[in-house]
């Protein structure tokens, strides 16, 4: 029965993140979207910082995290974002609600496996630039899908304190996209629209490694490395004459439509990270995560100024639990997180660098009576800038999340 509730949960969540639209930025026109991916929400309260080896909370960014759970751990996530863009001269507010994961992990000795779904990047943006005095061409530029990601890892504990983890990885998406254009005052206008179906597989392995520096403190390091990887993406690009002061129809007799196919090079990543703190009572730490320029361009976005260089990620972040153990104060058992994180995208337009920043709070909120939890996440960053004709975005998303915990395969016995 549990077998058949998550794969039916599998099929649903994966149907949801295809047809969602999870982002609603002019930025995500480029390449394959904006990337969502930035693990479970407890670590995402941290600035993204997953360096600690704990028993009830999944880690999918490492994949020898598996190996320390004790567990078997069902969690899911979703988030409410609200967003204000802005150049020079205009601004506009957007707002999202979107399902981030779903991942099982169960513990099976030195084993740990875990599996799941999760959006790994998302389009979603519609643009419009008119011409003030009718002279120029108007354009409307939407578009909207993303690439999602099946991953199945498993972990070893290897000793104590050091564990190995792999990860495979498959991808998969849909992006459409929609260019119109007309002269105002005149019927008809043309329109392009561009269809990719994506798919590829990539691989990702780590390491965890934990020692005590005094009877109370413990070090924690780990180490993550993803390949480089491809993605195929077979395109159909349409080209139509339409009346748009009508409905909109498409003129039969101009209609052309081109099928291709390309592949967009997923660069390689590794993340470095380390930490300081005492089991259940507190953690500070920090992680600097560096990746290689990709090959993103697809056929229907490739444009002059855009470049897609090398991205790097900085995070400080930490938890603080008053007493995990407090039977007469629950405020005192909440794990209170925060952190920080500042990324060099790698996406330069205009030879303006789009950096973005941010500043993130959570809370762990423990169930009564089990190890299962609630956990809240609010996120407040900036990204890029008003200069050089770019767009600037201020945004907050606030996020929950579930961890339902239990332990699966118990063997029973008779007496």
């Amino acid at each position: 029965m549990i077998k058949k509730i998550f794969i039916a949960t599998c099929l649903l969540f994966s149907l949801v993140s295809i047809a969602q639209q999870g982002t609603s930025s002019p930025y995500s026109y480029y390449g394959i979207g904006d990337i969502r991916y930035r693990g479970m929400l407890e670590n995402r309260s941290m600035g993204g910082l997953g360096v600690e080896q704990d028993s009830i909370h999944v880690n999918v960014d490492n994949p020898s995290s598996y190996a320390n759970l004790k567990l078997t751990t069902l969690t899911m996530g979703a988030s409410f974002g609200t967003k204000n863009l802005k150049d020079d001269a205009n601004s506009a507010t957007a707002q999202r609600t979107t399902l981030d994961y779903m991942v099982v992990a169960i513990p099976m000795g030195k084993f740990g496996f875990g599996f799941g779904v999760l959006p790994y990047s998302s389009v979603g943006y519609k643009i419009q630039s008119l011409s003030a005095d009718g002279s120029q061409n108007n354009r409307q530029l939407e578009g909207n899908g993303g690439v999602n990601k099946v991953f199945f890892g498993t972990g070893y504990k290897i000793t104590n304190n050091f564990n190995i983890g792999v990860d495979m990885q498959y991808n998969f998406g849909k992006i459409e996209t929609d260019n119109l254009e007309y002269i105002t005052d005149v019927p008809v206008g043309t329109r392009e629209r561009n269809l990719a179906y994506l798919s590829g597989v990539n691989f990702n392995i780590g390491a965890m490694y934990q020692a005590k520096v005094t009877p109370k403190i413990n070090l924690y390091s780990s180490v993550n490395y993803t390949f480089k990887g491809d993605i195929n993406s077979k395109n159909t690009r349409t080209i139509s004459t339409i009346d748009y002061q009508g409905t909109f129809d498409i003129d039969p007799e101009g209609f052309d439509e081109v099928k291709s196919s390309q592949t967009i090079e997923l660069p390689s990543k590794l993340t470095l990270g380390i930490g300081f703190g005492e089991s259940r009572k507190w953690l500070i730490g920090a992680e600097v995560a560096m990746r290689e320029a990709g090959s993103l361009h697809n056929n229907y976005n490739n444009v002059t100024g855009v470049e897609f260089n090398k991205y790097n990620r900085y995070t400080l972040g930490g938890y603080y639990i008053p007493d995990y153990k407090s039977f007469n104060s629950y405020a005192k058992r909440i794990v209170y997180r925060g952190g920080f994180r500042f990324e060099k995208t790698g996406l330069t337009i205009n030879n303006q660098d789009i950096d973005d920043k941010a500043v993130t709070l959570g809370f762990g909120l423990p169930s009564i009576g089990s190890f299962s939890n609630f956990n809240i996440g609010l996120e407040y960053g900036v990204r890029g800038t008003t200069s050089k004709g770019v767009v600037q975005e201020n945004y907050f998303n606030a996020s929950v999340s579930f961890s339902l915990n239990d332990k699966w395969f118990v063997k029973r016995k008779f007496y």
